[in-house]
């Protein structure tokens, strides 16, 4: 019997989850995350950079020409924060910061070809765990994964991850 009961068609009673249950799907998700960015962290670590250098990058490879203020909606922090971090991209040649054509206010964000080359590098390194990892899980485990992780999600979150997801910016 599965760990928290299985129930009749294999799968476990979901309803009646324990504490230490739940608990024990928390560290999971902890340790889990530490694996998940602990090559990006020795890559960043050769450019004196950190996460939210890698986390921009993701979004503005996967959404080219997005706003500062989309990008600062998606990462969900300050301005101060994130201009820290643009300022190094754009002086290290990483990111393009264009005005925009129909608001001259705006500045929409594009890598550069360094840009992109740092970004596929970490983003080789990640694609190269979670397939391992959902290899071994198998298919069924992959979407139940992806549902819970999309559950756990805030609204508006789920909303603009949905947005991406279907190719949107």
């Amino acid at each position: 019997m599965a760990e928290g009961g299985a129930g009749p068609g294999g799968g476990e009673s979901l309803l009646f989850l324990t504490d230490e249950q739940l608990r024990k799907g928390i560290e999971a998700m902890f340790f889990a995350y530490r694996g998940f960015t602990a090559d990006p962290d020795r890559i960043l670590e050769r450019y004196e950079y950190g996460r939210a250098h890698h986390r921009a990058l993701h979004f503005i490879h996967r959404s080219p020409n997005t706003t500062v203020n989309n990008l600062l909606s998606m990462l969900g922090v300050t301005k101060q924060s994130l201009n820290r971090v643009l300022r190094t991209l754009i002086e290290d040649g990483l990111v393009e910061s264009r005005v925009g054509r129909k608001d001259k206010r705006e500045r929409h964000l594009v890598l550069t070809d360094k840009g992109a080359q740092l970004e596929r590098e970490l983003s080789e390194a990640q694609r190269g765990r979670m397939r391992a990892a959902y290899r071994a899980a198998g298919p069924q485990a992959v979407a139940g994964f992806r549902q819970v992780l999309e559950a756990m999600m805030e609204p508006d979150m789920r909303r603009q991850y949905q947005k991406l997801r279907d190719g949107g910016a």
